[in-house]
């Protein structure tokens, strides 16, 4: 029967929030605490540490920066990933920010057409990263008490993330236009001249004054954030109330057989659960289990890749207003999560990132705490500034290469070029 699919879908959201609002009625107490916890994570770490960039990523948009950074790495980007030469600036502010810092960017991208919609979707697939100063500080120090388990994490996670990158190269080859050809074309004439000419294009294009540019950039940039906000403490409502209801346990138990097959502990299950729904609480809970470290390690880095519910409702509201589908981001999560999770287990035998910190005990003292010590606001600014200068250095290096490979394309069309008037 035609439209049956959709009204089942309508029919099992309505039974859904129905249930969330009635299990709000009968847990006020637990949801309002957890609704604090949201908002103190937001307020405390997630705030000060994306908005910078936010502010910073208008900026450079309307200034023409980013379109410069484009010219520049084509010659890096689309040999290896099949995307724009922009896409390195989504990758670099999705590493050095987090979530969801590349979907925001590669929203725009795709608004003012400066990717095809094929290309948006790779690149949301491989810059879903999780920020350094996550997994090195509130994971590893935080959580693990383990300084040195945030290179492990770091490592395999960005591994993964490159291995997607790659996959995804092949994604969609049958669905782009036509017209996108011409960003196909080798670069020709002077590289830098190029990327200068096109910064002052995109500059005189846009035409805001400066005062109205950074106007705009904090007034679109606090909006994004109190968005992100929202997520947070609705999801942090949400995993507690069906916590304290039971959901969650029942859910834990068809796969507490699965994980006791694939030699698991089974106390890593709930946390597995509450890390499939929202990242920092289930970190918080495999890093407070009692289980083997290399096993809550696995879990931890799965988690951290898949990112979330409440990161992917944040992808998909940010992406509204675009074409970009999101069933391609939500395979690449999940890719994402089993390449992470077995590089975390190949690094950790091999000894990557393992010290004497490692026999200390988690600072969490329950699975069910999430109230994380987390530094102090201007302990995060400074973590910013520093993840600011990390990606200007990536930054720097990506152009670097870009540069020589640009060269050595160069040097092979010129000795063609004199071999063939030779014959």
């Amino acid at each position: 029967m035609p439209g049956s699919p959709k009204r089942s879908a309508t029919t099992l959201l309505a039974l859904v929030v129905v249930f969330l609002t009635l299990s709000l009625v009968l847990y006020p107490e637990q949801a309002f605490e957890a609704s604090v916890t949201g908002m103190k994570l937001f307020w405390d770490s997630v705030f000060p540490a994306l908005l910078p960039f936010f502010i910073l990523s208008e900026i450079m948009l309307g200034v023409g920066v980013v379109h410069a950074l484009g010219i520049l790495l084509e010659p890096l980007m689309r040999p290896l990933f099949s995307v724009p030469g922009v896409g390195a600036f989504a990758l670099s502010m999705g590493l050095a920010a987090g979530y969801p810092m590349d979907a925001v960017i590669t929203a725009k991208f795709r608004k003012n057409k400066m990717c095809s919609r094929v290309e948006g979707e790779r690149l949301l697939a491989f810059t879903n990263t999780a920020d350094p100063l996550f997994m090195f500080g509130a994971v590893a120090v935080g959580m693990l008490r383990n300084p040195g388990i945030g290179m492990l994490l770091a490592i395999a996670h960005y591994i993964g993330a490159f291995c997607v990158g790659i996959l995804y190269k092949l994604y969609g080859r049958d669905q782009e236009h036509v017209e996108q050809d011409t960003r196909l074309q080798p670069i020709r004439g002077n590289l830098f001249a190029r990327a200068y000419r096109e910064m002052i294009r995109a500059r005189a294009e846009d035409g805001r004054s400066l005062g109205k540019l950074l106007g705009d950039a904090i007034n679109d940039s606090i909006k994004t954030s109190l968005m992100i906000c929202g997520f947070i403490m609705f999801f942090a409502v949400v995993i507690k109330v069906l916590t304290v209801a039971g959901v969650i346990p029942l859910l834990a138990l068809p796969l507490v057989g699965l994980f006791k097959l694939i030699g698991i502990d089974s106390s890593l299950v709930n946390p597995f659960l509450a890390g499939i729904v929202e990242i920092d609480i289930g970190s918080a809970q495999t890093a407070a289990a009692h289980a083997p470290l290399i096993q809550q390690l696995l879990i931890i880095s799965f988690i951290i890749a898949w990112s979330g519910l409440s990161v992917h409702a944040q992808i998909a509201s940010v992406l509204t207003g675009t074409d970009i589908r999101f069933t391609p981001y939500i395979v690449a999560r999940f890719i994402h999560g089993v390449i992470a999770a077995v590089a975390t287990v190949v690094l950790f035998h091999l000894g990557v990132g393992q010290t004497a910190a490692s026999v200390m005990a988690p600072l969490v003292p329950s699975p069910l705490a999430v109230d994380i010590a987390e530094p102090s606001l201007a302990a995060k600014w400074l973590a910013a500034l520093g993840s600011l200068k990390n990606w200007l250095l990536l930054i720097s290096g990506l152009t670097g290469l870009s540069v020589l490979i640009y060269l050595t394309r160069r040097m092979k069309i010129i000795f063609f070029r004199i071999r063939m008037n030779n014959k």
